[in-house]
C-alpha cells in the first residue's frame, strides 16, 4: 500500500510547480542565501543582486550593498547592470535566428558580410566566430597594445579599424579554441550587414520585446542616460572603494544592460522557448568542434559543462568593476543569477555555492567514487633519478611560467599560482593528480634543450626550460635597448637600460621593469604586453620581438635603427 504522506507531498510539489505564483522557498533556505552574501550586505559598500529561477518563475531575488556609493542607492532586482560577456549568448542567438530565416549560413565566410576584414588567406566562418575558434586576435588587447586604455571611450568604429588592420591570425581557423572578443564584435556587424539594423535594434524586436524583457538592451552609446543603473567599483580595502570607469559604445562582445527580473525570463527560454524553438536552443548549447573533430566546452556564446551530474549552460563576464554570471540547469529547470559591481567579488565561487543550496548530486556517492579513483594512482615516486633532469623553471610559448620540483618523492609543479601534483604514466609522461585529462610530456630536442608539452582536451601548450640565473652582461644588455615599432598597430614601445635593468616604456603607460626568462624571453606585469619573445637576425643581433600570450600571438615589433 503506498505511503499516503509521500503521495500527498508529491501532489503538493506538483501543485507548486504548476503555478508560477505559488512557488515559495523555506525561510531556512532564505537564511542560507543571506548568509552566503552577508559580506556585501553593508550600507557603505557595493555588492550584488541575485536571482533563483525554478520552472517558469523567479522564486527568489534580492540585492545586497549599494548600486551607487555616492548617492547611497541600494542594489535591487530592478537595478540595471552592465552584463560584460554574458552579452555574447544574445549576439549568438541573433545569428541563429537569422540562419533560421535563411539569411545566412553558419559556414559562410565572414568576408561575404564584412568586406572590410582583411583577406588573411584563410577561410574564417561565422561558426568559427561563434565557437572562438577563428584565430582572430582579441580586440581589447590589441587596443591596449596600441595605447587605448580600457577606461578610454571605446566605440564600435575604433574596434573595426583595429581589426581591419590585422596582418595575420593567432592560429589557423578551427585548429584551436581561444577566447576572442573580436569575433563577437564582428558578429554584431554581420547582423547589421544583413538586416540594416544595429544589434541593439534587432535584438529589441527579435528577442527582448517578445520575451517581455522590457528593460534589457545593448547599451551601444556610453553617453546615454540609464535610470536605476549600477556603477562599478574597485576595492582598495574592506571599507574604501574607487570608481572603475567604463565608457564602451560597442556591442556584440559586451555592453548588454539587464536586470535580474528580465534575465529570469531569458533563463526560462532555455527549457520553455518562446523565442526560437528547441532546435535553436540545442544549436546554441551544442559543443563546438575543432578541425580534428575534438569537442570543446563552448557552444555559441555560452559554456557547456557538468556539475553534480547535470549538464549546465553558463557564462560569466568581467568589465571594469562588474562581475556577472548566469547559469542554467535545463534538466532540473533551474537557473541562477549573480550580478556584482565590485571587482573583488568571487563570481565563479559564489554562483555554485548558491546553486549548492538547491541542487544535490545526481549520484549520492559520486564524491566517494572520485576519491577511490584518485587514490588508485601511485603518487610516490620511488626512483627519482630519471625525473631529476625535469626539475627547473620553464617558460610557455604564451608566457605561462612553470616550476617543476621534487618534494618527498612527489613530483610537483606550480602554474599560475596553483600547486599541482603529477603522477607518472610513462617514463617521460605524467598526468595531473586531480585532472586525469591534463598531461605533461617532457622531451629533449636535438640542441639538448628540455621541453615540456602540456595537453588537455581542448588544446596544448609548449614550454622551454631555462636557467633562472642566466642574464646578459651589461654590454649585452644594451643590445636589447631601442625603439620597437609594430606596423600592424602603428605603435612604438621603447626599451631602455636603467640601473642594470631593462625598462619598457610607452607614452600612455607607466614605465615597467622587464624580467629575463633566459635570454630570449622577457616578462612584465602589463597584462597586454606581458611576454616578449626576442627575435634575431642571421648574425645573432636582436632585430625585434614578438608579443606572445594567450589571446595575441606572433604580433611583430621591429627594432628601429
Amino acid at each position: 500500500m503506498p505511503n499516503i504522506r509521500i503521495l500527498a507531498s508529491i501532489l503538493i510539489l506538483n501543485l507548486y510547480s504548476s503555478f508560477s505564483g505559488a512557488q515559495v522557498i523555506a525561510d531556512s533556505t532564505i537564511k542560507k542565501i543571506e548568509k552566503l552574501f552577508s559580506k556585501w550586505n553593508r550600507v557603505n559598500s557595493p555588492g550584488c543582486v541575485i536571482g533563483v529561477v525554478r520552472h517558469d518563475s523567479l522564486i527568489f531575488s534580492n540585492g545586497f550593498g549599494l548600486a551607487n556609493l555616492e548617492y547611497d542607492i541600494k542594489n535591487t532586482p530592478e537595478t540595471m547592470y552592465h552584463m560584460a560577456s554574458v552579452s555574447k549568448q544574445f549576439t549568438a542567438f541573433s545569428i541563429l535566428l537569422l540562419a533560421k530565416q535563411g539569411k545566412l549560413s553558419l559556414d559562410d565566410d565572414v568576408r561575404v558580410y564584412l568586406p572590410w576584414f582583411p583577406d588573411l588567406k584563410e577561410k574564417i566562418t561565422i561558426r568559427h566566430l561563434l565557437n572562438h575558434t577563428s584565430g582572430i586576435r582579441d580586440q581589447w588587447q590589441l587596443l591596449a597594445i596600441a595605447g587605448t586604455r580600457l577606461d578610454d571611450v571605446i566605440k564600435q568604429e575604433h574596434i573595426i579599424k583595429i581589426l581591419s588592420a590585422q596582418k595575420e591570425l593567432n592560429f589557423k581557423p578551427g585548429e584551436k579554441n581561444s577566447y576572442s572578443n573580436s569575433g563577437y564584435t564582428m558578429l554584431s556587424e554581420i547582423v547589421k550587414s544583413i538586416t540594416g539594423q544595429s544589434l541593439r535594434k534587432f535584438t529589441d524586436s527579435a528577442i527582448f520585446k517578445p520575451l517581455m524583457m522590457e528593460q534589457t538592451h545593448f547599451h551601444d552609446n556610453y553617453t546615454e542616460i540609464e535610470k536605476n543603473r549600477a556603477y562599478s567599483y574597485s576595492m582598495m580595502d574592506s571599507v574604501h572603494f574607487t570608481n572603475e570607469v567604463l565608457a564602451y559604445s560597442s556591442s556584440g562582445a559586451t555592453s548588454l544592460f539587464s536586470n535580474v527580473n528580465d534575465m529570469s525570463k531569458w533563463i526560462i527560454n532555455f527549457y520553455k522557448p518562446k523565442i526560437g524553438d528547441s532546435n535553436d536552443i540545442q544549436n546554441l548549447t551544442t559543443k563546438g568542434k575543432l578541425a580534428d573533430g575534438s569537442s570543446i566546452n563552448y557552444g555559441m556564446g555560452i559554456g557547456i559543462f557538468d556539475y553534480k551530474g547535470y549538464t549546465v549552460f553558463g557564462h560569466n563576464g568581467a568589465d571594469a568593476g562588474f562581475r556577472t554570471v548566469v547559469v542554467v540547469f535545463p534538466e532540473l529547470q533551474y537557473g541562477f543569477i549573480i550580478f556584482s559591481n565590485v571587482d573583488e567579488f568571487d563570481i565563479g565561487g559564489s554562483i555554485f555555492k548558491l546553486a549548492d543550496i538547491f541542487i544535490i548530486n545526481k549520484e549520492i556517492n559520486a564524491g566517494d567514487k572520485l576519491t577511490k579513483k584518485l587514490d588508485s594512482f601511485q603518487t610516490n615516486i620511488l626512483d627519482t633519478m630519471p625525473i631529476r633532469k625535469f626539475i627547473g623553471t620553464y617558460i610557455g610559448e604564451d608566457g605561462t611560467k612553470l616550476e617543476c620540483y621534487l618534494v618527498h618523492h612527489k613530483f610537483q609543479i606550480t602554474k599560475n599560482g596553483s600547486l599541482l601534483l603529477l603522477v607518472p604514466i610513462k617514463k617521460d609522461t605524467f598526468q595531473v593528480f586531480t585532472d586525469s585529462l591534463t598531461k605533461f610530456v617532457f622531451t629533449v630536442n636535438s640542441k639538448g634543450e628540455l621541453h615540456a608539452r602540456e595537453s588537455w582536451p581542448n588544446g596544448q601548450r609548449n614550454y622551454l626550460k631555462y636557467n633562472q640565473s642566466e642574464r646578459p652582461s651589461n654590454k649585452e644588455l644594451k643590445e636589447y635597448t631601442g625603439v620597437y615599432y609594430c606596423p600592424e598597430l602603428d605603435c612604438n614601445y621603447t626599451i631602455i637600460s636603467k640601473n642594470d635593468k631593462l625598462i619598457l616604456t610607452h607614452n600612455k603607460y607607466k614605465d615597467i621593469e622587464l624580467e629575463f626568462c633566459g635570454l630570449e624571453n622577457l616578462m612584465c606585469d602589463y597584462w597586454w604586453m606581458n611576454h616578449l619573445t626576442v627575435s634575431r637576425n642571421n648574425k645573432y643581433k636582436i632585430n625585434g620581438f614578438e608579443l606572445n600570450n594567450e589571446r595575441v600571438t606572433h604580433l611583430k615589433f621591429y627594432k628601429r635603427k
